[in-house]
Parts: structure tokens; C-alpha cells; sequence
């Protein structure tokens, strides 16, 4: 029978095991939707301390680091909307004032550029599908939409990339 310090250290152990798996990968998810590895940083950070505070219910889940995605991917849609609140209130106190460029490190700068100016909505499934490989319907429970919202989004995400970049566009099936 575990003493509950003990079953504290398995936690513990299980938890550190979980991050070791998934945290560069998370990052890497954090980078692609806010462009700055300081943001996703800081978004992953969260996210992981939000998992330990609720480790003994998030550890149970089938799935702790879909949870995780979750919680990262709703940070930067905050994030998004506060930095858009934070710039319209900068435009008018300054019409001309400069904003800084972006920190991005990509190494396609083009692409990730045009990445960044894709819809918000748009930007999220794109990420998540092609970065972190996820599924459709995957990607549906994360954002909290249909399968067939991301399925269209996707594609026009694609369309938009693909003039954006003066690539040829095709049409392509996800599942």
C-alpha cells in the first residue's frame, strides 16, 4: 500500500516522465501558432504547470497531452486577441507608431510569414495539422468544432498559402 508521500513521488515521477516526452514537441506547437520562441516559452510553461496543479486528474486522461495542446492552443488564441485589443489601442494613440518586427527564427521566414497572417481559426488547424501531425477529428475536439469546419478551413488555408506563395494550389483529402 503506498503511503500518500509516496504515491506523491510516483506522481511526480510520471509527471517528469510526461514532460520529457512531450515538452519539446509542445514548444514546437507554441512556436508555430505565436511565431516567438519567448511567447511559446512562456505558453508551454503555463501549460505544464496547469498540468501539475491537476496532475492526479489531467494523468488519468487518455490522452494528457491532447489536454496540454488544448490548453496551449487556447493560451495563444488569448494571447491573439490581447495583442490585437493591445495594438488598436497603440494605432490610436499613434497613428505611425512603428511595431516591432517579428521574433521569428523560422527558417522559411516567407512561409511562416505567411503562416502568421493567416485567420486566427485558420492558423490554429494549419498548425495543428501539419506541425503536430494531428488528425481532423483530432483537431475538431481541441478547437471544440466540427470535423468538416476543419476539413474547410484547411483548404482554405491551403488556397490562401498557395497564392500567398505563388505555388501551384491542389485540392487534398484529410482524414
Amino acid at each position: 500500500m503506498w503511503t500518500s508521500a509516496g504515491a506523491a513521488e510516483v506522481e511526480l515521477a510520471d509527471f517528469e516522465a510526461f514532460y520529457l516526452r512531450s515538452g519539446r514537441s509542445m514548444l514546437v506547437l507554441a512556436f508555430s501558432l505565436t511565431g516567438s520562441w519567448s511567447a511559446a516559452e512562456d505558453l508551454v510553461q503555463e501549460a505544464f504547470v496547469a498540468a501539475h496543479r491537476r496532475w492526479d486528474v489531467v494523468g488519468r486522461y487518455d490522452d494528457p497531452a491532447g489536454w496540454v495542446r488544448r490548453v496551449i492552443t487556447n493560451a495563444a488564441v488569448s494571447r491573439w486577441r490581447r495583442l490585437s485589443r493591445e495594438l488598436r489601442v497603440r494605432e490610436r494613440l499613434a497613428s505611425r507608431a512603428a511595431i516591432p518586427p517579428s521574433e521569428a527564427d523560422a527558417v522559411d521566414a516567407r512561409f511562416w510569414a505567411a503562416v502568421q497572417d493567416l485567420p486566427r481559426q485558420q492558423r490554429v488547424v494549419t498548425v495543428l495539422h501539419y506541425v503536430e501531425d494531428l488528425s481532423v477529428d483530432s483537431i475538431a475536439s481541441i478547437v471544440g468544432c466540427t470535423s468538416g469546419t476543419v476539413k474547410t478551413q484547411l483548404f482554405r488555408a491551403r488556397r490562401t498559402l498557395a497564392v500567398r506563395l505563388g505555388a501551384p494550389f491542389e485540392e487534398q483529402s484529410d482524414g
